[in-house]
């Protein structure tokens, strides 16, 4: 993927960053309208707040410019809150909200509140079953409770117990999460099942379902985009026995996604390919492969040409403006699939998709190692 292309989706992305930051809001961006950039939010940053907050520290990395390290500080401290709620998927939020920037620009407050999250996710693991359970707050979920899992629950809350062993003593919590999860719904051709009920006293599987694929047996694109960022980072981490079920799932991806590197919402979709997109999953998936590009030296070339197609796919066809008569505001990551089963925000705009998209792409450029994030 060439230079210019790179710097030049940077660039608009840091655009719609200006935007967002100048638009009045009562809370976190969720998904926007792609039409005219105003967003959708969440008052206390739901499942998604993180993912804002982490695109301020990236962006104060790579431009140094102060205003986006004040308001990276600023918004993360509003996910303080969070630390308490009864769900798995805080681990999203004090990652990318708070352990970024700790790792990335050695902020202090980040760090403390780095600690706490994860602290919490400690308080929450079910010894017996060996994993964290969704929690009864957990978002965006239609079965929440003390005996289901989702594969969402692996990205950010893996690679935050694992990076707070030596105060938490929380890594092997961490290995064996991740562990339980890779049992519960990654399936032996290394497809990748949403979520699962199991049994609290021994972690058994007992059913396989989805909160948002097509069908309860379908490979729904996000969940075989989060398993793979899910292993990424803990082989990042220093995790080396994962790499065989890292290598598993990412050649699923590999081998089902289409050509053009932009999965359909659903693999599993019998409307194929008149139905949706996911930009989202397609820049999580990439993201993914950068790091597993990064890590394991025999699989290098086939992923990072295939994160790459994909990057350069979003970024030319997918980020506003797509084209000379396109009006709209500049770096806005269109055909976000967010739940399609549900009919919400379909063909949208969606702050996790730019979160991944601009990690991707400052990996590209230079700005960071694909294995900091």
């Amino acid at each position: 993927m060439d230079k210019t292309t790179v710097d030049n989706a940077i660039a608009r992305m840091c655009q719609r960053i200006d935007a967002t930051l100048a638009q009045p809001h009562e809370g976190f961006p969720h998904y926007g309208n792609p039409e005219d950039g105003t967003w959708v939010r969440s008052p206390g940053g739901d499942w998604t707040g993180g993912f804002w907050v982490g695109q301020l520290w990236l962006a104060a990395l790579h431009t140094g410019q102060a205003r986006y390290l004040e308001g990276a500080r600023r918004w993360s401290a509003l996910l303080a809150p969070r630390v308490s709620s009864n769900s798995v998927f805080k681990g999203f939020l004090f990652w990318y909200g708070a352990q970024l920037g700790a790792t990335l620009l050695a902020d202090k407050e980040a760090q403390v509140l780095a600690s706490a999250g994860t602290r919490s996710l400690v308080d929450m693991y079910n010894p017996r079953a060996r994993l964290i359970p969704l929690g009864l707050e957990a978002e965006e979920a239609s079965s929440v409770g003390t005996h289901e899992a989702n594969i969402d629950a692996l990205p950010g809350t893996v690679a935050l117990l694992l990076s707070h062993e030596p105060t938490l003593n929380s890594a092997e919590i961490g290995r064996q999460h991740l562990r339980q999860h890779i049992a519960l719904c990654v399936r032996d051709d290394g497809s990748v099942c949403q979520s699962a009920t199991f049994h609290p006293e021994n972690g058994s599987l007992i059913k396989r379902y989805t909160h948002k694929g097509i069908h309860d047996s379908s490979t729904w694109g996000r969940a075989q985009a989060w398993a793979m960022l899910g292993l990424a980072q803990a082989l990042s981490l220093g995790e080396k026995t994962f790499e065989a079920d890292a290598i598993r799932v990412a050649d699923w991806w590999l081998a089902h996604v289409p050509a053009d590197g932009v999965a359909f919402w659903d693999f599993d979709d019998p409307s194929i390919p008149n139905t949706n997109r996911d930009t989202s999953a397609t820049a999580i998936a990439a993201a993914s492969l950068l790091k597993l590009a990064a890590l394991i030296p025999n699989r290098a070339t086939a992923y990072r040409q295939a994160a790459e197609t994909a990057i350069e796919r979003l970024a030319v066809h997918y980020l506003t403006p797509v084209s000379p008569m396109d009006l709209r505001q500049p770096g806005i990551l269109t055909a976000g699939c967010f739940n399609k089963r549900n009919g919400v925000a379909m063909e949208n705009e969606l702050i996790w998709g730019d979160y991944f998209l601009f990690e991707s792409l400052l990996a590209l450029a230079g700005t960071l190692e694909p294995t900091q994030a």
